[in-house]
């Protein structure tokens, strides 16, 4: 593993530093900062030329800020002569302009694997994309992730009787991720019929299948947002007489008054990973953080050493 260095950007310093922790190695030395008009500076401190480099950097707000100083960093390391850069972006910024849902739009999440790749990136890794499909929009191989397994192992621990559980999917998008947790801890299955009135508004208007009386619902999701169409599907089930709702979503974008949603929500708990560092004032009881540093930290040395990331996930 000597070939190996790590380095992290500002966004999320101390996943990198349980990334570190779980391959035995000490995070690479890099001095991140901006220049009095805002301009952002980087300089790599360790010696790069012929490693392999892994530079840590979700995209997550302040995106633009994040995804520039990852694009510094591949930079750098690209001209001190990096035998291999993997940007690895736990969170991946823009991943919902996936498509032209309308005229005159752009598609930019491909813009930004475009620039990435441009930067001279040679590999990407990432978990749980919120679009499948934006691993093609990149022209370097992309390992994905998914964090299933650690919420997987977080809800099996709560000891639920699988007879009890109904799995709750959000919306249609999100029916295969529910069926992938169902089998995995058991349960029903059912399905919140959304409804998107505006790009910022959405209505929650039936369940189908359930039934959820009486029932311990969880639902899962990619990411939470503004967290207003996850607490309008918990309403929906807590109306429709839910013993305990329990929420689940890889990324804790938590904008706006997501904090406000979630706090009159009807919900047990939601727990999420640290793929996107929760502030303080972000902390509320019913969040538990569940950390993904373990796989990414395997899935680093897979890619080091040329093995499979797919049998990862394999049971």
């Amino acid at each position: 593993m000597r070939e190996l260095k790590i380095f992290s950007g500002r966004a999320n310093p101390q996943l990198a530093q349980d990334i570190c922790a779980f391959l035995h190695l000490d995070l690479g030395s890099i001095t991140l900062n901006k220049f009095p008009d805002g301009e952002n500076n980087c300089k790599v401190e360790d010696d790069v030329r012929g490693r392999d480099v892994y530079l840590i950097q979700p995209t997550c707000p302040p995106v633009n800020d994040n995804l520039m100083e990852l694009l510094i960093m591949i930079d750098s390391c690209k001209r001190a002569s990096a035998a291999r850069i993997t940007a690895v972006m736990p969170y991946y910024g823009y991943a919902r302009q996936d498509r032209k849902d309308e005229g005159r739009t752009p598609i930019t999440a491909k813009l930004v694997a475009n620039v990435i790749t441009r930067a001279g990136a040679d590999r990407v890794l990432a978990m749980d994309l919120h679009a499948p499909q934006i691993q093609g929009f990149f022209d370097v191989p992309v390992d994905h992730l998914y964090a299933a397994p650690v919420f997987t192992t977080h809800f099996q621990s709560l000891m639920f009787d699988p007879a009890e559980i109904v799995v709750v999917s959000p919306d249609e998008g999100s029916i295969k991720r529910a069926i992938g947790h169902a089998k995995r801890l058991g349960g029903k299955i059912a399905i919140i019929d959304k409804q998107r009135d505006s790009a910022l508004k959405t209505q929650q208007k039936h369940i189908i299948g359930g039934p959820v009386d009486g029932k311990i619902c969880l639902m899962f999701d990619d990411m939470i947002s503004t967290a207003g169409s996850i607490c309008g599907a918990a309403q929906l089930v807590h109306k429709a007489g839910a013993k305990e709702i329990h929420l689940a979503a890889t990324h804790g974008v938590l904008c706006e008054n997501a904090i406000e949603n979630l706090r009159s929500a009807p919900i047990n708990s939601l727990v999420i990973t640290d793929t996107i560092p929760l502030t303080l004032e972000k902390r509320l009881e019913t969040i538990k953080v569940l950390t993904v540093a373990p796989l990414l930290a395997e899935a680093i040395r897979r890619i080091h050493s040329n093995k499979s990331i797919s049998q990862m996930f394999t049971s």
